[in-house]
């Protein structure tokens, strides 16, 4: 009866062992494998970084503003973002396209008034639609942003 005993408590033991065995392997399996992933999908979806963005300036625009008794102007100096440092360069060097810009932005600033270039709200406008309107003179170039080195509004 003792070898039946000894041998009840040895199947068992060998049985929790291979259990415990796999579980582990389960576990590190799982762990690595994970860290794989959360390592590694990152690389293959991410984009090619964007190229350097290139700045066009401008000489300062003043414009008288559309208010009635067109006694108020505005003195704007500003410069383009464009999309890399190529296109800025192509730009400076092409007088042709930076006066089609510049007459666009003069005919956008024309057109606006005092009241409303005060505001935070006209401002952010502005840019916007001097961005889409130097895209629209520029075709194939891409505006980034407007930015504004000086801006007066004369009451």
């Amino acid at each position: 009866m003792s070898q039946e005993a000894t041998a009840k408590p040895q199947k068992q033991s060998k049985l929790v062992v291979v259990l415990l065995v796999l579980v582990v392997l389960l576990l590190a399996g799982g762990g690595g494998g994970a860290y794989w992933i959360f390592t590694h999908r990152g690389v293959a979806a991410a984009a090619p970084p964007p190229p350097d963005p290139g700045i066009v300036a401008f000489d300062p625009f003043v414009v008288n503003l559309s208010d009635p008794g067109g006694t108020r102007f505005l003195r704007v100096t500003l410069r383009l973002v464009v999309d890399d440092q190529k296109h800025a360069k192509e730009m400076e060097e092409n007088e042709l396209g930076r006066m089609r810009v510049r007459s666009a932005i003069l005919e956008l600033l024309t057109q606006q008034t005092a009241d409303h270039l005060v505001t935070p709200e006209g401002k952010a406008e502005l840019k916007t639609a001097i961005a889409e309107r130097a895209a629209h003179a520029l075709h194939e170039t891409k505006v980034v942003d407007v930015l504004f080195t000086e801006f007066v509004v004369q009451f």
